[in-house]
């Protein structure tokens, strides 16, 4: 059994990993995942093998430091790493999101018993998907699902939406109302009967990453495996939408990669063309050039993103709140950011794409467009359309960047 270091105000602790150590680990991997990807999304075949790899990789360990077991991963080469991932396949690369969010959070979270048990778990593979979004359009400010109670347990009812990774869980994240105003987190076992999981997601893009329907009733949960939403990590917000742009950048190397491919087998030209040879055309190089500056752009924001999100975590783990509220601000700005660049140049990048492959590059075979539909459906998951004018209005007016969580529902919960 793994042994939990000593007792401190949290389980963070000073990344320890290298870039090296961690490409050699886990990119021959994400090379094998890559192999199969047009296939699994022409067939709609669930990633089942490529996320049982990863678990015995030691993916889901990535943050845990490495005194208590884990790869003592930073959260910029976390978010790199994911990146890469997505590279290979941006499905895959989505369905790690709830996972690592909440393996955050118990690293967050003080030390104790419980705590210790799930460390525990997660260095054994236990893997958690999961979605907090209420079903039928309920919103925060308005939740069906329950967590209550029931002697020395809790029982879990309602009903969500978005619940990402659940298929390839053994644990479903569950936010629920508790006992009056209390708002409750719940770990629940995926296979216990009164869980149902459906594949009823209906969007064009990200269609394998299980983020259907989910439905409990009366399914219990544990001492140790419920805990208040307010005592989440207070990064989680900037956590959720890092790991979003991770797979935005992830799609934007692979757009960049799949482009250069197509060209180079391209075999004839349109008569305007500068050269009867595609790949020596000026112009379609011209083409491939502006969709490595967005890969190049998409990666940079994500590391700067990610960068104030480690700030955070030293912070909280040093107890120093007073920095961590700064350090707060400074990622809110940061994440919005990025969101802004890297949703631009995914989406540019996979449309422009196509300017230098002619008609064939719309071949089927080649399935370029699953770029553009998995950008375009996780760009739509968070409002980037308010984003510039909240940066403006902190810019030049002062006005806080960082949502007010207690009034997140007010306008229903987000995607």
């Amino acid at each position: 059994m793994t042994t939990i270091a000593p007792a401190t105000s949290s389980n963070l602790r000073q990344p320890t990993a290298t870039d090296a150590e961690l490409a050699t680990r886990f990119q021959p991997l994400f090379d094998r995942i890559a192999e199969g990807n047009t296939d699994r999304e022409r067939t709609r075949t669930f990633p089942h093998q490529q996320v049982q790899w990863l678990k015995d990789a030691g993916l889901g360990t990535l943050r845990i430091p490495a005194e208590l077991g884990g790869l003592g991963a930073s959260l910029e080469q976390t978010f790199t790493l994911l990146a890469q991932l997505a590279t290979a396949d941006a499905n895959v690369g989505h369905i790690w999101r709830n996972h690592l969010a909440f393996v955050e959070d118990r690293l967050n979270a003080a030390p104790s018993p419980g705590n210790d048990r799930w460390i525990r778990r997660f260095l054994d593979g236990d893997f958690v998907g999961g979605g907090w979004t209420e079903a039928n359009n309920g919103t925060f400010a308005n939740l069906r699902t329950t967590v209550r109670q029931d002697g020395d347990r809790w029982l879990v009812n309602g009903a969500k939406f978005y619940a990402t990774g659940s298929l390839y869980a053994d644990w479903l994240d569950v936010l629920g109302k508790g006992d009056g105003d209390t708002v409750l987190t719940a770990l629940v076992r995926r296979e216990h009967p009164g869980v149902r999981l459906d594949d009823d997601w209906t969007g064009f893009g990200q269609r394998t990453t299980a983020s259907g329907s989910a439905t409990y009733t009366d399914v219990p949960a544990e001492r140790g495996d419920v805990f208040p939403a307010a005592e989440r990590f207070v990064y989680q917000g900037h956590f959720y939408q890092t790991a979003m742009l991770s797979v935005l950048t992830g799609i934007t190397r692979a757009v960049l990669r799949d482009g250069i491919g197509a060209l180079k087998a391209r075999g004839r030209n349109y008569p305007q063309g500068l050269d009867p040879v595609p790949a020596s055309d000026a112009q379609l190089l011209q083409v491939l050039g502006q969709v490595s500056a967005d890969a190049f752009a998409a990666q940079a924001a994500l590391r700067a993103a990610a960068r104030p999100l480690d700030l955070i975590a030293e912070a909280h783990a040093a107890g120093d709140h007073d920095t961590r509220k700064q350090r707060v601000l400074e990622a809110e700005v940061a994440v919005a950011q990025a969101q802004l660049t890297i949703i631009d140049a995914a989406l540019r990048a996979t449309t422009t794409v196509f300017d230098a492959l002619g008609a064939s590059g719309v071949s089927d075979t080649l399935l370029l467009d699953r770029h553009w539909r998995n950008a375009r459906t996780l760009a739509s998951h968070n409002p980037r359309v308010y984003k510039a004018r909240i940066l403006g209005d902190w810019l030049v007016n002062g006005k806080d960047p960082v949502p007010d969580l207690a009034a997140i529902g007010r306008g229903g919960q987000g995607d």
